[in-house]
């Protein structure tokens, strides 16, 4: 067996997702989810050599470090404890503070922490997962590796905001962008499968699933990103409205709105579900765009064309142009979605292969369409966050 496991912690304000990586492969031997947080029915369930089992969480509150100790006796019950060479957690937000993968101390948590005006869901979750982790494993190195990162080469121009100066100097606003990990993971992938050096790689990564973003990736570097100073702008999503104009914000203040009312909208009641009426769900709206469903239909269509769009911007930031890059759980399976996307690029010239594209699913990369014209191709890329988190973990181990 390995020696280079390492457990991976994304900690969530009511859930702890984990997954113990090989860091060689990519391979999850275990993983798991801890949910329901704060409430009576708080519960873990996990899956080990594709056997499934769950539990319940007992205990009135902290049940982050029951989850936690929970998952001391999962490694020990599976003989993982003595595999397990450093832990690595996920973070959304690192601001400008952190531009790579860091170290953990008491230190670092607490400047995660300083920064949950940036990610105030995320950010005070994941400082009470490092600190239930560091309790109870104290005798393990372990990591944080940030969303926002790898989008720190971004160039004044491509995260500065058209507002007053004092704004970011005072508040931090800005573009910081997130899906970092995955864009990074499948870029790289991506470069292999046409063996070139991401050196000298352009790509236009596409992460779709219930939060979407697409990426400007330049010699390997991001130049560009849509999602903005939250995760909220950019692409429509399963729940979030994406670009908006914001002076709807004051007008629906001047209606009597609260605040509230507005940002919930907004975060979870737009998207997919806004537009369709339906279903936050990619294959809900699929399905019942097949019926004739009215409402499904239109936010098919407005989620496809407004990839495209991005997609074509992108061509701005870039010099040259080797592939789109397809991920997430919509990118990788949505077969229809990434057909309509790159039939909104026609003046690009892309013809797609209905076979690869028919392949290129559940798990199986593939190249799907070739442009003649830019000579570059779209491509289908299964993104492993977690595999980045262990990586970057056992480098700086």
């Amino acid at each position: 067996m390995s020696n280079s496991y390492v457990l991976v912690i994304n900690s969530g304000s009511s859930s702890l997702k984990f997954a113990v990586i090989d860091s060689n492969t990519g391979d999850a031997v275990l993983s798991g989810l801890g949910e329901c947080f704060g409430l009576d029915d708080a519960r873990m369930s996990w899956k080990c050599s594709g056997e499934k089992a769950s539990c319940t969480i007992q205990g009135e509150n902290n049940h982050h470090q029951l989850a936690v100790e929970k998952l001391v006796e999962l490694v020990k019950t599976y003989g993982l404890i003595d595999e397990v060479v450093a832990i690595g957690h996920r973070v959304v937000h690192g601001g400008e503070k952190f531009t790579k993968t860091v170290k953990l101390d008491e230190k670092i948590v607490q400047e995660v922490e300083a920064l949950s005006d940036l990610a105030p869901l995320h950010n005070k979750a994941h400082a009470i997962g490092m600190r239930a982790a560091m309790h109870t494993f104290p005798e393990l190195p372990q990591f944080a590796v940030f969303d926002t990162a790898f989008h720190q080469t971004m160039p004044p121009k491509a995260y500065t905001g058209g507002i007053a100066k004092s704004l970011y100097t005072e508040f931090g606003i800005r573009r910081y962008g997130f899906h970092g990990t995955s864009h990074y993971f499948v870029s790289r992938e991506a470069a292999k499968m046409l063996n070139k050096p991401i050196e000298q790689s352009s790509f236009i990564s596409v992460h779709l699933g219930n939060g979407a973003s697409v990426c400007a990736i330049k010699d390997g570097q991001s130049v560009d990103t849509s999602m903005g100073f939250t995760p909220l702008s950019g692409l429509m999503m399963g729940t979030r409205c994406g670009d908006l104009d914001p002076g709807i914000i004051e007008f629906l203040l001047k209606k009597g709105w609260t605040q509230e009312q507005v940002f919930n909208s907004l975060n979870k009641a737009s998207g997919f579900l806004g537009v369709s009426g339906l279903t936050s769900d990619a294959r809900g709206i699929l399905e019942a765009m097949d019926q004739g469903h009215e409402g499904a239909t239109l936010a098919f269509q407005v989620f496809t064309y407004r990839v495209a769009k991005y997609i074509a911007s992108y061509l701005a930031a870039l010099d040259s142009l080797d592939g789109i890059i397809f991920t997430g759980g919509i990118g990788e399976n949505a077969l229809p979605i990434r057909r309509e996307i790159l039939r909104n690029l026609k003046i690009l010239g892309f013809v797609e292969d209905e076979q690869a594209n028919e392949q290129a699913r559940f798990g199986n990369a593939g190249i799907i369409a070739r442009s003649e014209p830019l000579g570059a191709v779209a491509l289908v890329v299964p993104t492993n966050e977690e595999f980045v988190i262990a990586q970057q973990s056992i480098e700086l181990l």
